[in-house]
Parts: C-alpha cells; structure tokens; sequence
C-alpha cells in the first residue's frame, strides 16, 4: 500500500510510476509516501517507530507550529511505542511477560486499552487472533540474522499461546499472564491506537489536515491541496505495483500481508503473522486491506483474517458496517466488498 499525495495526479502514468520505484527502497514494508511538491504550508517528518518508519504530512498555514505539532505528535507516539514494545527492558509489557505466573502488573491506561482490544479481538475472532503468540519466542524475520525454530521448540511453546490466560483486572488496572513462559506480542493490534494518540496530539496542536503513515498503516483527517488524501493500494502479488487508490478524508487504512516481513527457509517463503493454533506462518490469504473510520471495528481484524482465510473474512466482514475490504486470497484471486470496489471506482 501506497500513501500518495494529490499533487501526483496531474502526472503522467509513466512519471508516476517512476517516482514510486524510485521511493520503494525507504521502507521495508506496507507503505511509502510519494513526495509531495515542495510547498510552505506543507510539513513532512520522519522517524523511526516501532520497528519501521512513520511519515507524517501536515499542512497549514503556520509552519513553526506544524513542527511543534508533529513533534509533540511523535513524542506521544514514541512514549507508548516504549510502554508497549516487547523488546525493551523497561517497558511496562515486558514487566508482564516477566511476571507471568507470578504476580499481577499495574499497567497505565492507554496499556489496559489495548489489552483489552486484544481479548475482545480474540473474542470476536474465535482466537485466530492471539496476543500471546508471544510465546513462539523463537522466530525472527529480520532478514540480518533470521531464526526459525524446531518442530519440538514450537510443540514445546504452543500450550502457551492461551488468549484466556490473559487475565485483566480493569477495576485495578492490572494484567497477569496465568503461566510461566507466557509472553504477550502486542505488534498486531497496538500500532493503530499508538498512531491514534498521534493524531490526536496534531489536533490538539489545532491541525487539521494531516495523514501519519506507519508500515502497513495509514491515518489520515481532512485534506492535502483542498483534495482527499490519496492512498494506493499494494498488490501483495507484486508488492511493487498497486491495484488502485482510494480517495480519503478520515480514517485508517490497515494492511496486512505476507509480503512484509519474510524469510526463505528450504526453498519457502515463511513470514511473520503465525497461526496461534499451529505456531507456524499462516497459510492464508496473501493480504488483507481495510478502511474504516473506527478503530475498534478494524483493530486485529487483518491479522485475524490472515489466519482464519478468506472466506471466514468474507463472512465476518459481510457483517460489519462501515468496514470496506480488500482480500487476495491464497491462490491469488482478488476480492472487493462492496464498499471497495466502490471506493475504487471513484478514485
């Protein structure tokens, strides 16, 4: 998926599509801002969260505020990106997991709220969404020093992916892992509210018009160039070319695909969403697209999607509103709700 900015229109196709080339190799996974023409009343910032690159694009007519805007927007960002990584020593998810089966963590308020979309994800989704697949410790996509664990290390793990072993406590804002070696990932359903709590800071900063842009993620309000926010989708079957833009003025836009982070192992592809109830890559769709304007209804749906198969997606998503959809499916056909294709149309 592709953020693209409306001064790309009046391009040529060719012009265009160079220019997207050209881009791809500053971001490793879902998305890349084109630039957009050098303007004074345009701010672009760029930093490294959350283990990939985060894009704001912010326009308004008092420059030095947007600055201000966009740094109190990443500080907010980088502050619970730290509360809630799995990798640092000190955050407060990482004092969860060295809890688990021991005691209780009290955890802040944007933590408990994550926590507890997870456990509703779960819910909803019949557990094909798990934030305890943490406990599959061993495997690493990074391409620099690749793991891939044993049959017998995944056998040894998988009774600890539990989703019900997860138990809240919102009266005193704590959470307890049930079992020792349980551990929580939270890299599939903290991003979108980490990005939220952005957005909300550039508001706050009296900006209006703005999209932050996250790897795989894309939260836009008001417009660029008196124009809807572009945004391009990704072909997860050639992740170098899109299958459309849609046209934008609120919302998120979350994807979800195989083609992010991968490794080659025996002449397979193996990437990094798991199946919580197999511990290996899922055998899904190839990605999974969503648009909506409220993040509880899209939260860990793509993720979920992934794991379930397309025509579980298909019927969940049948009973969602306001919820629009793109499925490449295991075998590479394309499916459009209603809604997308619509959207696609437009654009």
């Amino acid at each position: 998926m592709y953020a693209l900015s409306s001064d790309l229109r009046s391009e040529p196709v060719q012009v265009r599509r160079r220019r997207l080339l050209m881009a791809l190799p500053l971001i490793a996974c879902g998305l890349v801002v084109a630039p957009v023409q050098a303007r004074a009343d345009i701010h672009q910032a760029t930093r490294v969260l959350m283990g990939t690159r985060v894009d704001l694009t912010l326009q308004g007519s008092d420059t030095d505020a947007l600055a201000k805007a966009a740094d109190a927007a990443f500080a907010e960002m980088t502050r619970l990106a730290d509360m809630m990584s799995r990798y640092r020593s000190t955050s407060v998810l990482n004092a969860i997991n060295l809890s688990a089966g021991l005691q209780a963590v009290p955890v802040p308020p944007e933590l408990l709220s994550v926590l507890l979309m997870a456990r509703q994800a779960s819910v909803s989704s019949g557990g094909t969404f798990d934030a305890t697949i943490g406990a599959l410790k061993d495997w690493d996509f990074d391409a620099a020093h690749p793991s891939i664990p044993s049959a017998q290390q995944i056998a040894a793990q998988l009774p600890l992916v539990d989703a019900k072993g997860l138990i809240i406590n919102e009266k005193l804002a704590t959470a307890y892992l049930s079992k020792r070696g349980m551990r929580l990932d939270l890299g599939g359903i903290a991003k979108l509210p980490i990005l939220q709590a952005g957005m909300r800071q550039l508001q706050a900063h009296g900006v209006s018009n703005a999209m932050i842009n996250g790897g795989g993620d894309v939260l836009v309000n008001g417009q660029l160039n008196g124009r809807p926010w572009r945004i391009g989708l990704r072909d997860p079957r050639q992740p170098d070319r899109l299958l459309g833009m849609v046209s934008l003025n609120q919302g998120f836009v979350a994807a979800s695909g195989d083609y992010e982070r991968f490794v080659m192992y025996q002449g397979k592809r193996l990437h990094h969403i798991l199946d919580p109830k197999t511990g290996y890559p899922t055998l899904g769709p190839h990605g999974v697209t969503l648009i909506g304007t409220q993040l509880d209804a899209i939260n860990g749906l793509g993720a979920a999607i992934m794991v379930a198969g397309a025509e579980h997606g298909r019927s969940r998503l049948a009973k969602l509103a306001g919820v629009d959809a793109m499925i490449v499916e295991a075998d590479s056909k394309l499916w459009l709700s209603a809604g997308m294709t619509k959207r696609l149309a437009r654009a």
